[in-house]
């Protein structure tokens, strides 16, 4: 089990978010979660890689640390287990492709330069985005952006990818794409968790579904194509 939360509480600021709920993800699973703007989504997202503290939990690991527990100097080595994927890309603009990409390697402990430039190839040849390697990323298109994002997320081969509204700010045709690809990812054996308001997608690329709703996480897949999409669809 590579994330197992029990009755764990979670709260932004003053306001519980999330009380109560049941949530777990193992190798290779591909898990939407949906729900409206302010529901916990987001914050539920957090609380994986340590951005966001758990108020209460009877059980809550992440990836075999326990998140009630952890210290603060131990939550790199954690995040470097994890491929986190933004809906802003937070690429670094003033270097290339190849130059995000190397950067984070060298960030992580890579040192040998053909070792450095072997996994980048790889990585971007996963993602279809090998000729961009010596463009800026204000060169790039959206959907392509989110290319580099994802293999930026994928580089030291995480056993788990988190992804918040990757998606968001792309057309559906690129959108579909990106899913796509994140699927592919989950079917060698990396988890991807994933925020959402697509809910179409849910039908095109198949997954588990939670629905965050009033406090509460629950697993809708097998009836949230009967849900009122027009209710868990609200733009952010």
């Amino acid at each position: 089990m590579l994330i197992d939360y029990k009755k764990v509480k979670i709260c932004q600021e003053d306001l519980c978010v999330l009380d109560g709920i049941d949530f777990h993800v193992d190798e290779g699973e591909f898990i939407y979660i949906i729900g409206k703007v302010g529901s916990g989504k987001s914050s539920l997202l957090k609380t994986l890689y340590c951005e966001l503290d758990i108020e209460e939990a009877e059980e809550a690991t992440a990836l075999g640390r326990d998140l009630m527990t952890i210290r603060r100097k131990d939550i790199p080595a954690l995040r470097r287990e994890m491929g986190i994927i933004f809906q802003d890309f937070q690429l670094l603009h003033d270097r290339t492709v190849y130059k995000n990409l190397e950067f984070v390697l060298k960030a992580t402990g890579w040192k040998k330069k053909d070792e450095i430039k072997e996994r980048i190839d790889e990585v971007l040849e996963a993602v279809e985005m090998s000729e961009k390697c010596d463009k800026m990323p204000h060169e790039l298109s959206g959907g392509e952006q989110q290319r580099i994002a994802i293999a930026r997320a994928i580089l030291n081969s995480p056993r788990i990818i988190i992804a918040d509204e990757p998606t968001g700010n792309l057309d559906p045709e690129t959108a579909s794409l990106i899913v796509n690809l994140l699927k592919n990812i989950s079917m060698s054996g990396t988890a991807v968790v994933m925020t959402t308001h697509n809910i179409p997608m849910l039908d095109q690329v198949p997954g588990i579904v939670y629905r965050c709703k009033d406090g509460n996480i629950t697993d809708v897949t097998a009836d949230y194509n009967k849900m009122d999409l027009t209710e868990d669809a609200e733009s952010v």
